[in-house]
Formats: C-alpha cells, sequence, structure tokens
C-alpha cells in the first residue's frame, strides 16, 4: 500500500473480532514500530503486549474501580478536560460515533456503556503498553519519540490488517495495568493501544473523524 493510501485509509477500530493475532505478525508490527525516529537515537520507548487472561484480569479491574467512583490512577500528567476549539472536536467525533451506533445524546445510559468499553479497550484481544524509561519522566520529548513510534505501529497494523484505537481510558487505572502486565517499576506507563481485527458489521468502525484542512495548520515564511 502506498503511503499517503495508507494515511488516510486509516481508521480508529472499537470493534473487534475474537481471533488472536499472531505472536509474529505482532512482532512485525512492534518492528516496524520501532524504525520511528528518536531524539539523539535515544529510542526510549517499551511495548508491553498483553492478551488473555492477563488482559482479562486489567479489564476487569478497570471496570470495577471506575464503577465504584475511584478517581483516575494515571502515572502521566493528564490535560484534564478539553476546552474551546478541542472540546469542540471531541464532541464533534462523539457525535460521529453515537450517530454510527444510533446512541441519543440525550442517553446517558448508553453513552455510559460506550465509555466503559473504553475502560475495557474495547474487548480488543489484544493491548499494547507503551511506556517510557522512569528516569525520562520529565522529558517531553520522549514522550515526544513514543508517540512517533505509537503512529508507526497502527500504521503497520492497518497494512497488515489489523484494527486499533489510541486508548488513554485502557490505563486510567494504571495500578491494574501495571500489576497484572507485569510492567517494570524502572518504567512509566503512557498510553495503551488497543489491537484486533475488525469486526465486521460494528457501525463505529467506520466512522473517519473529520480534519482539520491544511491551510488552518500550517503557515509558510519565505
Amino acid at each position: 500500500m502506498e503511503f499517503d493510501e495508507l494515511t488516510s485509509d486509516r481508521r480508529s477500530v472499537r470493534g473487534f473480532r475474537t481471533d488472536p493475532i499472531p505472536r509474529e505478525v505482532m512482532t512485525e508490527i512492534v518492528e516496524v514500530a520501532t524504525r520511528a525516529p528518536s531524539s539523539m537515537n535515544s529510542q526510549p520507548w517499551h511495548f508491553h503486549v498483553i492478551s488473555g487472561d492477563a488482559l482479562e484480569r486489567i479489564r476487569d479491574g478497570n471496570t470495577e474501580r471506575m464503577m465504584a467512583g475511584a478517581a483516575p490512577d494515571r502515572e502521566i500528567t493528564s490535560h484534564g478536560g478539553y476546552e474551546g476549539v478541542h472540546r469542540e472536536r471531541q464532541k464533534e467525533v462523539a457525535l460521529q460515533l453515537f450517530d454510527a451506533m444510533d446512541i441519543a445524546w440525550e442517553d446517558k445510559g448508553r453513552r455510559k456503556d460506550w465509555a466503559m468499553r473504553g475502560f475495557r479497550q474495547f474487548d480488543a484481544p489484544v493491548s499494547v503498553v507503551g511506556t517510557i524509561d522512569r528516569n525520562l519522566t520529565h522529558s517531553t520529548v520522549a514522550y515526544f519519540d513514543l508517540g512517533a513510534a505509537v503512529y508507526g505501529m497502527v500504521l503497520a497494523a492497518w497494512e497488515r490488517g489489523v484494527g486499533s484505537v489510541i486508548n488513554g481510558q485502557g490505563i486510567s487505572q494504571s495500578s491494574v495495568v501495571r500489576a497484572n502486565g507485569n510492567i517494570p517499576e524502572d518504567q512509566i506507563i503512557v498510553i495503551t493501544v488497543a489491537m484486533g481485527y475488525p469486526a465486521d458489521g460494528f457501525a463505529a468502525n467506520d466512522v473517519k473523524s473529520r480534519r482539520r484542512p491544511v491551510d488552518d495548520v500550517v503557515t509558510f515564511t519565505d
């Protein structure tokens, strides 16, 4: 697949088949991700591929805590609630998803059920937890580098027929993820990517978020 076609065609997948992803396919996907550039070739990233019983324990722990009203337990600084134009874009894609899934904006029950899918990592068969070395906690560059690798990962997955969604909700209770995912203490949990083969007929999988026109994001100075 040509790169422009790949980046245009890829979309976030939130409904998955239960089929496992073969280990050799996951190895290829992670290998592509590790080709991302990084500051001074520091390569600060680690990827923990979690599935099976370990992932089920994470789902159960996340769900139990969130349903009990536990405060978020993330290991990185949260941006808090979005405001202004960023909030408007967040609401726009939410409305696209709710429309696809026939969820009325006023239907708080179904909206909550949808949110809980995120805490369950959308019931995907695989969760890839991205971490960086703890001694780089205050290096914004390290987070940038990890983000570049994660983007390479989701593109590599899509090219192989594997869907994914980058999902901060899945690590909202990071202590649960750490305990059940055997994350070393010298690493901090930054993000997770839910992965699996897209489920046929799951309407939200066809949603593509609208992007800002290029004239809105670029300036040229001669």
